[in-house]
């Protein structure tokens, strides 16, 4: 009898194990199932205000979403972004652009590229623009944003930050304590300005500053001649580098008040709809080259080296 009840239960545990075997291969299949539909449906369906702004006689204006650091190799930059920017401003339906911009700053050069295209495009087919600044509309990101006909933000965006920063570490006696030499051959006398292994010399701190100064002023001149008559307060403080909250620089002149994307949709444009410009990036790979560039950005306080000079 002992025989036959260790036969029975084993037979039992083995069905069970196949049972509970199969219950979690189906729901796994079906947990693959699902988050296959959802991607389906996230890539193919676009949102209702594109649906509605595709009726023949539905009003609307052109968006696009300008987000992250602003650097060669990430979403904002001119290269990914003027091809769209220049189907937002030809499509003839379009009663305007919008700029929805959620940005830090960056490369003063990839910014400077944006904001002479903006102009361009502002000149030769004679639509408003609009930027509706985010979380952040700061330094590379304003001076793009001074292209624009009118710039809005929230009450609690960080906006401005008008200047220029460089950095850079020190490692003069890394190497020795290491029981390293270091071998270094240039032609040019200048080639290896700011080198880190060496003690900072005081013609290349010269250098450097006047660098800098000489791209803040162009940063500077960008803002006067997109702000105008509309900024208040000293230079010397608008310009100091300093941000400030979307209602502190509503004061000041370099925005033009607080809104949000439907006030400005309806009170610059007149419309209730969008269409949708933005490049659609799979999001896992936008994902995770945002967050590495985040990292990067952030983790080296925004250090570069001098070729790559961020605001």
């Amino acid at each position: 009898m002992n025989d036959d009840y260790l036969k029975n239960t084993l037979i039992n545990t083995i069905f069970e194990d196949r049972r509970s075997e199969r219950r979690w291969r189906n729901i796994r299949l079906a947990a693959w199932m699902f988050i296959l539909l959802l991607l389906i449906i996230l890539i193919f369906t676009p949102s209702t205000s594109e649906l509605a702004a595709k009726k023949n006689d539905t009003p609307y204006v052109s968006l696009m979403r300008l987000n992250g650091p602003i650097m060669s190799n990430t979403s904002f930059s001119a290269y990914q972004i003027l091809p769209n920017l220049v189907n937002a401003f030809s499509d003839k339906n379009s009663k305007g652009v919008i700029l929805l911009i959620n940005s830090p700053g960056g490369s003063p050069v990839q910014a400077s590229i944006i904001h002479d295209k903006i102009l361009e495009l502002k000149k030769e087919y004679h639509k408003k623009v609009v930027v509706l600044g985010e979380d952040e509309l700061a330094s590379g990101a304003y001076l793009v944003s001074t292209a624009a006909d009118k710039i809005y933000v929230n009450n609690n965006t960080l906006t401005g930050s008008i200047g220029v920063i460089m950095g850079g570490f020190g490692f003069v006696d890394t190497l020795q304590k290491l029981g390293m030499t270091r071998r270094l051959f240039i032609a040019g006398s200048h080639k290896d300005r700011l080198d880190p292994f060496e003690p900072l010399d005081a013609q290349d701190v010269i250098k450097v500053k006047r660098v800098l100064e000489q791209v803040h002023q162009n940063f500077i001149n960008t803002v006067i001649a997109g702000r105008g008559s509309r900024l208040r307060g000293s230079y010397e403080k608008l310009f100091s580098g300093d941000f400030w909250t979307g209602k502190e620089a509503t004061q000041l002149g370099i925005v033009d008040g607080t809104a949000n994307l439907w006030t400005v949709l309806d009170q610059e444009f007149g419309v209730k709809h969008y269409h949708d410009y933005t490049t659609k990036i799979h999001f896992l790979q936008d994902l995770f080259h945002n967050t590495v560039t985040q990292l990067y950005f952030h983790l080296t306080n925004k250090i570069l080296p001098i070729r790559e000079e961020i605001y």
